[in-house]
């Protein structure tokens, strides 16, 4: 059996990776049936590169083959979720493939994916890893990043209970059984779809899928973006626990009370210097494993660059869930998890 495949890219202000994206798309050893760049209120070029494809199933000026890239323009921005979904309801694929605008995938990808959703009728999701190298190489903090998100992935891959959507197979009637993302969310939207879609299908992390990012190249934006995405954390990690099931996470236990220790000691440091000392020993050793292969990667002098910018990133997930999970505690405020949205709307916008 052969599956058609939609892939849909949800693109804000995407002017600087869409091409990468897109090529990646088309230079795939499985060609999809349909592509679909859903525009979603970019103020760039996105738009105009994504038309650039359109007439012969490749970038003008290039090889032709595969299908016309459908360009879908909604107006104002609405975020990942709807973006997706706008995409979902456009697709005619019996798989979508969604691949975030910032990536762009390995040529075997798409069909490691579709293997294993033949081999696996069970399966409703297939997911990837991020390459330890990244998109366009802008620097230390994005190879940190990078790096990261590669290491961890990889220590998943299996059966899993959560799905990321940056690069990730779905079958079709995954949606029509559960409905599309939640478009009240702009982050979290993966663990909250997970939530409806573990208890029906099985999901599968694999190494066999995989995208360079281009990922954020400085500090301060970096620590805004975790501190940003952890203010929903809690709620999301109770939903789950709620229903049973557990996460993939991006730091151990280990690590994260290693920071948590470090950072409560440092008021002290003055009168017992040994505490944050500790805590920072403890906190490389529950990262050795990270920090080894940042050292194989790129040096030794590497490693503890990487050391000091994850305890940062850590330090700032933990505000940010803190924060989170003192909002849950405010009387009256509503949390948005779990929710249970219906299918996917008609797709709204201008077709190109």
């Amino acid at each position: 059996m052969t599956f058609s495949v939609t892939v849909v890219v949800p693109a804000h202000n995407a002017a600087r990776t869409l091409s990468a994206c897109l090529d990646s798309v088309y230079a795939q050893t499985h060609r999809p049936h349909q592509v679909i760049v859903v525009d979603d209120g970019s103020t760039d070029a996105t738009a105009r590169i994504a038309a650039g494809y359109a007439a012969d199933g490749g970038p003008v000026g290039g090889p032709a083959g595969g299908p016309p890239c459908e360009l879908i323009r909604q107006w104002p921005n609405r975020g990942v979720s709807a973006a997706r979904n706008t995409g979902i309801a456009a697709a005619t694929g019996e798989v979508i493939f969604f691949l975030d605008s910032d990536e762009a995938l390995t040529p075997d990808s798409v069909a490691n994916a579709l293997e294993i959703l033949e081999k696996d009728p069970e399966c409703g999701c297939v997911h990837g890893v991020i390459a330890p190298e990244p998109l366009f190489d802008d620097g230390p903090v994005e190879r940190y990043r990078v790096l990261h998100a590669h290491w961890w992935r990889l220590r998943g891959v299996g059966v899993v209970e959560t799905a990321f959507f940056a690069q990730a197979a779905v079958r079709r009637e995954v949606f029509e059984r559960i409905g599309g993302f939640d478009e009240t969310l702009r982050d979290s939207e993966d663990l909250e779809l997970s939530d409806r879609l573990a208890p029906h299908y099985r999901i599968v992390l694999t190494d066999r899928v995989v995208a360079h990012h281009d990922e954020v190249e400085r500090l301060g934006p970096l620590l805004a973006e975790t501190y940003r995405r952890a203010l929903v954390l809690v709620p999301a990690l109770a939903s789950a626990r709620r229903g049973g099931r557990r996460n993939l996470t991006a730091n151990s236990p280990a690590s994260v009370a290693a920071a948590a220790f470090t950072l409560a000691a440092l008021p002290l440091a003055g009168r017992w210097p040994v505490l944050p000392a500790a805590g920072l020993a403890a906190f490389c050793a529950a990262n050795a494993g990270l920090l080894r292969f940042a050292a194989r990667r790129h040096g030794p002098a590497f490693a503890p660059y990487a050391a000091g910018v994850h305890f940062l990133v850590v330090g700032s997930l933990l505000t940010g869930a803190g924060v989170g999970a003192l909002r849950m505690l405010r009387p009256g405020r509503a949390v948005v998890t779990g929710r249970q949205p219906t299918a996917p709307p008609p797709a709204p916008g201008e077709r190109n």
